[in-house]
């Protein structure tokens, strides 16, 4: 593993106990054990598929920094890749998060990270993909 991959691997780990803290928030959250706090069926919706996509655009994440090393990629795109995929992991969640944060039955203006995460996490795989097929 090069340097590059090992910054970012290291970088993404120090994430994960961010996203524990988010589970434990919403196990408590969706339990009833936060008094007055009452989520809408969509903000249960959306939280949900927050955390979950969190966590697996992370372990995505921590993947690609491997694969990178073995594409065909210049190190400006190699460096896309590499930033793309976690970057996703944080619009995408936003999205999921803010969209319903107060706004509960309908999705508010900040759904446009959602969509924005999307297409940084498609660029960056069909990027990566490339790259290892020509490789």
């Amino acid at each position: 593993m090069n340097r590059d991959a090992r910054l970012m691997s290291g970088i993404l780990f120090v994430t994960v106990p961010t996203i524990q803290y988010g589970g434990y928030f919403l196990l408590r959250l969706f339990s009833g054990q936060m008094p007055g706090m009452k989520p809408s069926p969509l903000q249960t919706s959306y939280f949900r598929a927050g955390h979950a996509h969190a966590g697996v655009l992370v372990i995505l994440s921590l993947i690609c920094q491997m694969l990178v090393e073995h594409a065909a990629l210049g190190p400006g795109f190699a460096w896309l890749v590499r930033i793309g995929v976690p970057l996703a992991a944080i619009l995408i969640p936003l999205g999921f998060f803010l969209s319903v944060t107060f706004t509960p039955d309908r999705p508010n203006e900040w759904i446009w990270s959602l969509y924005a995460g999307a297409l940084v996490l498609a660029i960056s795989v069909v990027l990566l993909g490339v790259g290892l097929i020509r490789a």
